[in-house]
């Protein structure tokens, strides 16, 4: 059968007037748009975030974040475990990011360093594995972007998700136990890409 008779084999007449306007006005939309259907819009404007230390004597004090959902997480409230991408601590005299697998806990959160590059030239996750680490400390220094590797998340579809983002100190105080740092995270699924579609 050609394409032109199966075409001409296809028929509307079995659906009513509200499916009619609905596939009418989807059609258009699509046609309209010129772009991708399923783009997800977002913007690339940092946000500044505060952590604390693991090794200040205050309990309850937000060490760690979350990058998807945007949030600084209390490590020692009793629902924080695998809620977080990474937690600040103290280790040898500096401040140190700790994927949770550094603590023991089971997580595929994983910190690449991006020596350099400027925060602003940063345009993509690391595609290699390896330049991620899970399971260690990784010092914090200024002048050096990170790029993290969110934990899995369940997506859209029963799709696994795990999503990019990228920081930058600019406060480092080590004698306070803080971090202050920017950050943009991409709010899509599996994908490296750390700046909006154009």
């Amino acid at each position: 059968m050609t394409p032109q008779r199966l075409a001409s084999n296809v028929s509307l007449r079995g659906l009513g007037p509200a499916s009619l306007l609905a596939l009418l006005v989807l059609s258009v939309a699509l046609s309209a748009c010129g772009g991708d259907p399923f783009a997800f819009p977002w913007t690339s404007r940092p946000d500044t975030v505060l952590l604390y230390s693991l090794a200040r004597p205050e309990l309850n004090l937000e060490a760690a974040y979350d990058f998807h959902n945007e949030l600084r997480i209390r490590v020692e409230a009793a629902n924080a475990t695998g809620s977080w991408d990474i937690a600040l601590d103290t280790r040898g005299g500096q401040l140190v990011l700790l994927p949770p697998g550094a603590l023991g806990i089971t997580s595929k959160a994983s910190v690449a360093v991006i020596p350099g590059l400027s925060f602003a030239d940063v345009l993509d996750a690391p595609e290699d594995t390896a330049a991620y680490t899970r399971s260690a400390a990784v010092p914090v220094e200024m002048g050096t972007v990170y790029v993290v590797k969110t934990a899995q998340s369940p997506g859209i579809f029963g799709t696994s998700c795990s999503y990019y983002a990228k920081l930058e100190p600019l406060v480092i105080d080590v004698e306070g136990g803080t971090l202050t740092f920017i950050v943009v995270a991409s709010p899509v699924c599996n994908s490296r890409r750390l700046i909006p579609p154009d």
